[in-house]
């Protein structure tokens, strides 16, 4: 995704965030009490800004695609 215009608050590595299987999402802590999140399909698509649902805070996750986990 191009980010042009976007406000990124940070770059976050993959590794560094938890991933939900029941919910196939990974999170990771927004400073504002809430948790930034991105679904797995979505990366897997080329998706990598995670969005908090809670303030206009986004990141920009890290990952390499082959190494998501399978849906399912």
């Amino acid at each position: 995704m191009a980010d042009d215009g976007l406000n990124i608050y940070d770059e976050i590595e993959i590794e560094d965030m938890t991933f939900d299987p029941a919910v196939q999402i990974y999170t990771y802590p927004c400073p504002c009490g809430d948790r930034f999140e991105i679904a797995i399909d979505d990366l897997r698509d080329g998706e990598e800004i995670a969005v908090c649902p809670s303030c206009s805070l986004m990141i920009r996750v890290i990952f390499d695609v082959v190494r998501c986990p399978p849906s399912g």
